[in-house]
């Protein structure tokens, strides 16, 4: 249990559809058109960012100032306001933007909820397919385009031999000893796919991947899909299997606790 009362989760879960719908709003306009690529990284350093992050963000940001001014705001694009309110929302609002700017529908919104601290709700949103995985500790849904919802259940995998994994990108995203790790993991399973940044996420909530490792993260790539992946049934830990604390950092996100706990074991000695 969050320690929510239902009424206040079910107003809060009714408004996360509504941050959703308006970062669509934002974003598709500009999806496989001109989005205003810029680039945020240093020298050798490619860390794009387009129109469509810095409109999606300004338009949530707008809607939870509006509706719950006392809440506050950490989010990729702007930064972080009243971090220390009791509800503080967690905003990713193009996760995959490579994927965006080469026009691959595997882009997705985050949007998380924390409540004192924790993790309580969360959202990832695909908008050109029309899904949005939606979850808390009642539950995890997809919401169609059409406002249908399925339940999201994980799968029971435990055998690594017969994994379907996935991460990002293992060459940029890891360093030396995390890409070994990775390799070795990836040669002891059934099938990996990369490139799928937080899409892999929410097909481990709906039952198609088992496994995605993934190194580097900040807050806002990973506590969105926390409440998600949980109430599906779910487990998300480090490297060493232990919860995964308010900074990001390395990850493993996992249907079955004894898939996670294989995993962790080959990941372990790459763990910082």
């Amino acid at each position: 249990m969050t320690g929510l009362l239902p009424e206040r989760l079910a107003e809060l879960d009714g408004f996360l559809l509504q941050l959703n719908a308006a970062a669509g709003e934002a974003i598709l306009p500009l999806f496989r058109a001109d989005h205003g690529l810029d680039d945020k990284g240093g020298p050798g350093a490619f860390d794009p960012v387009t129109e469509a992050d810095r409109g999606a963000e300004a338009a949530i940001r707008q809607m939870i100032t509006a509706r719950y001014p006392e809440h506050g705001v950490i989010g990729e694009e702007y930064g972080r306001d009243r971090d220390d309110a009791e509800f503080v929302w967690v905003l990713d609002p193009v996760d995959g933007t490579r994927a965006f700017i080469a026009g691959l529908p595997l882009w997705t919104t985050l949007i998380g909820l924390r409540w004192q601290g924790r993790a309580v709700l969360g959202s990832i949103g695909q908008a050109f397919l029309g899904e949005t995985y939606i979850g808390s500790a009642s539950g995890s849904r997809l919401v169609g385009r059409d406002g249908t919802a399925t339940p999201l259940n994980v799968r029971a995998c435990a055998d690594v031999s017969r994994a379907v994994i996935a991460t990002t990108d293992p060459e940029s995203c890891f360093n030396l000893a995390e890409r070994a790790a990775w390799t070795q993991l990836r040669a002891a399973t059934r099938l990996a796919r990369l490139g799928c940044d937080a899409y892999a996420y929410a097909m481990v909530a709906a039952g198609t991947l088992d496994l995605v490792v993934e190194a580097g993260l900040k807050c806002w790539d990973i506590d969105a899909a926390i409440p998600v992946i949980e109430g599906a049934g779910g487990a998300v830990t480090d490297w060493r299997g232990n919860a995964v604390g308010t900074l990001g950092g390395q990850v493993v996100i996992g249907g079955d606790r004894g898939m996670i706990d294989a995993a962790v074991e080959i990941l372990r000695p790459a763990a910082t």
